[in-house]
């Protein structure tokens, strides 16, 4: 087995992983057409899949039975069971935190709004047809797969052969962009439901919220998610460049672009940004200040991007 090939098969316990916790999740979702538990197992799928793939190779190594599971050459430097923090690389133990933080952070706001709310209107109609709802289950799988590609890919890597971490100019431009993502979604967030609960108590009679970080974008907080994402993959440039061809395939740094890339494409051109923007229409599309908004506001990327 070539180096390649037993490399990228140390990935494939993490996406079985994926796949069948979400089909786990949709096989009581389906029947019951509850979306409620949606977002918070897409949360748990990405908790789930980072640990997996930080923990296998040490997994392996301390357990050669296991050795079925992927290939021994990802393995951790020690065979300690259970691995001490000295047994990963400080880039693979950034990498998944930075990415648990996120998923807790963004699952525990959904799940509270939507037990709020007590309804997604983006499952009303596909989740009382159950082939569609359950591709809804099977996408988020992908999602959870390729947006996180980077980290697994990452926590596969022997620590022996990834560089140091702040050696690298990317280590710092990455983490910097994920900071400045992530503290752009949150802060994004806090102000919606901080204008909504003063709507809630009539402390103002605003249709709809363009204060603060919402006059920079239409929708600061999915600019902040893609952003945050792609610092995550350039956190994992340094790594995947010195695994490259020694362990990974020339292409797999190119292919690991994936993550910011469908996550920009899901957002801005299929489940978020479209939705939100016609559902605007839809609400306020004769409301002079609507169109004021949209004409004067990016609809995406702050300030710069396009109305």
């Amino acid at each position: 087995m070539t180096l390649y090939v037993a490399g990228l098969r140390g990935l494939l316990p993490t996406f079985v992983l994926i796949y069948g916790f979400q089909a786990a999740c949709a096989a009581v979702a389906v029947p019951m057409q509850t979306e409620k538990y949606y977002d918070l197992c897409g949360s748990l799928g990405f908790v789930s899949a980072t640990a997996v793939s930080l923990l296998l190779p040490s997994l392996r190594t301390r357990f050669p039975t296991l050795a079925w599971l992927g290939s021994g050459t990802a393995s951790a430097t020690s065979a300690s069971w259970p691995p001490t923090l000295a047994t990963f690389h400080p880039r693979q133990l950034l990498a998944s935190a930075l990415a648990t933080v996120w998923a807790v952070r963004l699952g525990s706001f959904l799940f509270a709004r939507i037990h709020k709310h007590g309804s997604d209107p983006r499952f009303d109609k596909i989740k009382k047809n159950p082939p569609h709802f359950l591709f809804a289950w099977m996408m988020q799988a992908t999602w959870i797969s390729l947006t996180a590609l980077p980290i697994y890919l990452v926590n596969a890597i022997p620590p022996a052969a990834q560089p140091r971490l702040g050696t690298r100019l990317t280590d710092y431009v990455g983490l910097a962009l994920w900071l400045g993502g992530m503290g752009l979604e949150v802060f994004a967030d806090c102000q919606k439901s901080a204008w909504r609960k003063g709507k809630e108590g009539k402390k103002h009679d605003e249709p709809f919220i363009t204060r603060g970080v919402w006059s920079w974008s239409r929708h600061p907080n999915y600019f902040g998610e893609v952003s945050l994402w792609t610092g995550q993959y350039i956190l994992s440039l340094s790594s995947l460049s010195a695994a490259t061809p020694m362990f990974y395939p020339w292409w797999i740094t190119v292919a690991a672009a994936a993550s910011p890339l469908f996550e920009y494409m899901l957002i801005r051109y299929l489940s978020g940004v479209p939705m939100l923007e016609k559902s605007g229409d839809e609400k306020y599309g004769k409301d002079p200040t609507w169109q004021e908004y949209k004409k004067n506001v990016p609809v995406f990327v702050p300030f710069f991007g396009p109305k």
